[in-house]
């Protein structure tokens, strides 16, 4: 099995923070953002590591970056472990593949959700008062159904470990102004329809995905991770059915366990069994496989 990395610890560079899944340090005019094999459900982190999932993440998120160039812009300055500032060097097998050199940006106060399909949250809020964000849709939807058009439902960013709260746009103008807001809502939904275009050719469905945008100065780029397992809902195409909860390459395979076994979605999480760990390892490496592979 692959060597898991559950944190990093490099003593001769300074650590800024340490995400749900990445380690973040300071470099001179840089940032170092390192993908863990952290997982977190219902916003709390598990104990236990699934191996590889850093370096799967970090790829996909390399790729997709990569097919958004012209789109937007991001924060990615270099890939290659190699090219590193000379201080990451004694920790080079640990930053292989899992780690980006990023430009430094000053984060929105913002989750950028953009939606083609009625599931998960966006699902429960409909059920309760047909609507998403404050985003009125027809009566009658039906679960995981396709929407009539994406639509860009944002939410607050809340501490690690508590949970975001959805917000209407009105809101989120007031938050950050009413023209970032435009042209997020835009671009948002721009990646939206070109991602799920390029997945649906492999047979995936990205039902939603949620995106984090950064400043530097007046440029608006993307930053953190993008259209990864950990950040979207990715579903076999050729088992989709509206109507019912769809199998996935996410990790609602790993949040469904954790419903079945009745756990209170608070700290301390419980041990995840070998099998979960290698079955929620196995969708995350089919996902890669079919669109970055």
């Amino acid at each position: 099995m692959t060597k898991s990395i559950f944190r990093t610890e490099f003593p001769k560079l300074k650590l800024i923070k340490r995400g749900k899944v990445r380690d973040l340090y300071a470099m001179k005019d840089a940032l170092l953002l390192v993908a863990t094999d952290r997982i977190s459900a219902f916003d709390v982190i598990m104990s236990d590591p699934i191996p590889g999932k850093g370096i799967i993440l970090n790829q996909m998120s390399v790729f997709w970056f990569k097919q958004m160039k012209d789109i937007i812009d991001n924060h990615i300055i270099s890939t290659e472990a190699s090219d590193f500032p000379q201080e990451c060097a004694p920790y080079l097998e640990n930053l292989k593949g899992r780690s980006m050199l990023v430009k430094e940006a000053t984060p929105l106060p913002v989750e950028c959700i953009a939606r083609g399909y009625l599931s998960g949250s966006g699902w429960n809020e409909y059920r309760r008062c047909q609507s998403v964000s404050g985003i009125k849709l027809p009566e009658g939807l039906k679960e995981s159904c396709k929407l009539p058009q994406p639509l860009f439902t944002p939410t607050t960013k809340a501490p690690q470990g508590d949970h975001d709260t959805s917000i209407t746009h009105s809101e989120m103008e007031d938050i950050i102004g009413a023209d970032l807001t435009a042209r997020i809502m835009k671009t948002s939904i721009a990646i939206y329809e070109r991602a799920a275009s390029i997945a649906l050719k492999v047979g995936i469905i990205i039902a939603d995905t949620k995106m984090e945008f950064g400043l530097i100065g007046d440029e608006l780029i993307l930053i953190d991770e993008l259209l990864t397992p950990d950040s979207s809902r990715f579903w076999p195409a050729d088992d989709y059915e509206e109507g019912r909860s769809q199998k996935s390459y996410d990790k609602q395979f790993l949040r469904d366990y954790l419903l079945s076994i009745h756990w209170n979605q608070q700290p301390p999480a419980p041990e995840l069994p070998r099998d979960i760990i290698e079955k929620t390892r196995a969708k995350y490496e089919e996902a890669f496989t079919r669109l970055v592979k």
